[in-house]
């Protein structure tokens, strides 16, 4: 079947959501937002609204502004979510960096000895070639001088892992070879490598999300997290089972892991006062009603 739906004006596009049932207090200031954000991307927020799909009617009640204020919600949520991935990501290459060097030596990354055989997922080889291409591009004076002073291929594992993305370290972190550095790394978070390479798979998933400006809120992911079934007691607390995919539980494991490497953060803080400011969040994020008496999230609302 061809696709045979004609470009519609800004215009056009105010009526065609008009029609549908869609009221406009304002059709000015949401032609501006149509403008700038693209009808197709703020379709996604309003799919929650439709009466039916097929004939895309919208519930009685609708309005722009509802879905306006649904999409800026979102974009403030994923600007906190990439204010927490930062961190973790700044963490883990550290933490894996400082075991696998003072384990194994400044150049711990080339040994393919020290690392899982070839999977569909992963390749020592690749792995290399894909870190040597990031250090060949940056542009960071310390890379270039380790670069243009030293004669092997990599410079030392403390300076390579700066160019590595979240997912790049999540791999180099789930592929080592031993468990026992696998677990050297992860107790400072708090669970055990297994635990902790799922996290780190899942949250370069959702950071991916986040940082393409992809519709986070109500999204399930596509990659489900392992969650811990008995330890750590705070954090099995905090989880709800119920919505393994749900947004909820993306953040009460972000919020875990914050919590383990910044202490005094007011993240936690944050995140749930922006949830609480926005009534429809709380449910369509799969956020249970007792969350505030959770572990993780006591205290991060007024009684």
């Amino acid at each position: 079947m061809k696709y045979d739906k004609p470009a519609l004006t800004v215009e056009r596009q105010i009526q065609q959501l008009a029609s549908r049932g869609m009221a406009f207090a304002d059709p000015e200031r949401a032609a501006h937002y149509l403008a700038e954000l693209n009808y197709y991307r703020l379709s996604g927020y309003w799919l929650r609204h439709e009466a039916d799909h097929a004939s895309h009617r919208f519930l009685p009640g609708t309005s722009f502004e509802a879905v306006l204020d649904d999409y800026l919600f979102d974009r403030t949520l994923k600007l906190l979510v990439l204010d927490a991935v930062e961190r973790l990501e700044v963490s883990i290459r550290t933490r894996w960096a400082h075991v696998v060097g003072l384990r194994h030596g400044a150049h711990a990354h080339l040994d393919s000895a020290l690392f899982k055989q070839r999977s569909q997922t992963w390749s020592h080889p690749t792995a290399v070639a894909k870190l040597v291409s990031g250090v060949e591009d940056s542009r960071e004076r310390f890379i270039r001088h380790l670069r243009h002073t030293y004669d092997e291929l990599l410079p030392p594992i403390w300076a390579s892992v700066e160019v590595m993305s979240l997912g790049q370290i999540s791999r180099w972190f789930s592929n080592l070879r031993h468990a026992a550095d696998r677990n050297a790394i992860a107790e400072p978070y708090g669970v055990d490598e297994v635990l902790l390479a799922s996290f780190l798979h899942h949250i370069s998933v959702v950071r991916n999300i986040c940082a393409h400006h992809a519709r986070f809120w109500d999204r399930e992911m596509t990659f489900r997290a392992q969650l811990p079934r008995k330890h750590p007691e705070a954090l099995v607390a905090s989880l709800d089972p119920s919505g393994p995919n749900s947004a909820y539980n993306t953040l009460t494991l972000l919020a875990w892991l914050i919590g383990r490497t910044s202490p005094g953060q007011t993240w936690v803080q944050r995140v749930a006062e922006h949830v609480i400011q926005h009534p429809p969040a709380a449910g369509v994020m799969g956020f249970p009603t007792n969350f505030s008496q959770r572990p993780i999230w006591q205290h991060t609302t007024e009684e």
